[in-house]
């Protein structure tokens, strides 16, 4: 296998620990909009909202208010302000191994970027809560690069801003089927679906994973080659 350079990590469900708190921050959005819970719009709503997971934020409300732009940019503030809030009240907690695992990925001299479905203000509190600036090479919003996920192009600018000469060089690490679609759009040599997140084996597995992990804490040994973990079957990318 190709060394890998550059390992492209998710952050929601991925590296920390928040899926709670962004249900939550959905759930407040659309309320405010006048779907509430114990509704059948509700329900679906939240169903668009977990299929959804990993895509930009704004994306999803729009895929929920698809004739309203203005209820989609009026729901997708009040989610920033009600995670921003959780944030400031709670902070954010590593997933188990986490840590170690960006120790170990820089120590082997593999950059790391994030990536992530959040806005470019919510992605900067994220970080100012976690101080990873030393762990880190670089992190990334849909912003930044033009399309957020399932679309190749944060990998892809990661690559380009990082100097990664060879997108064969590159590991994408998940809990979502967009991440999956994202990785393996992407040209990358490892697609990895974590189990720590919203997404099922199978839903990853579909989404093109090439390893399925229980956790982040396992994805330094996958890439640096001392976990001898079959991959799955190849998945169609759609």
């Amino acid at each position: 296998m190709t060394p890998i350079k550059l390992a492209c990590l998710d952050l929601a469900g991925t590296t920390i620990g928040d899926v709670a708190m962004v249900e939550r921050a959905f759930a407040e959005a659309i309320a405010t909009q006048g779907i509430v819970p114990g509704t059948g719009a509700y329900a679906r709503a939240m169903v668009h909202v977990h299929r959804s997971r990993g895509c930009p934020k704004i994306d999803v409300f729009r895929g929920i208010f698809p004739d309203n732009e203005a209820q989609a940019q009026a729901a997708n503030l009040t989610f920033e302000r009600s995670y921003e809030g959780a944030i400031e009240r709670s902070g954010l907690l590593p997933l188990p191994g986490t840590v170690e695992a960006l120790d170990k990925l820089r120590s082997a001299e593999v950059k790391v970027c994030l990536i992530t479905g959040f806005s470019r203000s919510t992605l900067g509190r994220v970080l100012s809560a976690l101080s990873w600036s030393d762990k880190i090479d670089l992190a990334l919003c849909p912003e930044d690069a033009g399309r957020g996920r399932p679309m190749p192009d944060m990998v892809l600018t990661a690559v380009l801003r990082l100097g990664v000469e060879d997108v064969r060089q590159v590991a994408v690490a998940g809990d979502s089927e967009s991440d999956m679609l994202c990785g393996r759009r992407a040209g990358a040599s490892v697609v990895a679906g974590v189990l720590t997140g919203v997404h099922s084996r199978d839903r990853l597995v579909n989404g093109g994973a090439t390893h399925i992990i229980d956790s982040i804490a396992d994805f330094p040994g996958l890439i640096l080659g001392s976990d001898q973990t079959e991959p799955p079957l190849p998945a169609s990318v759609h």
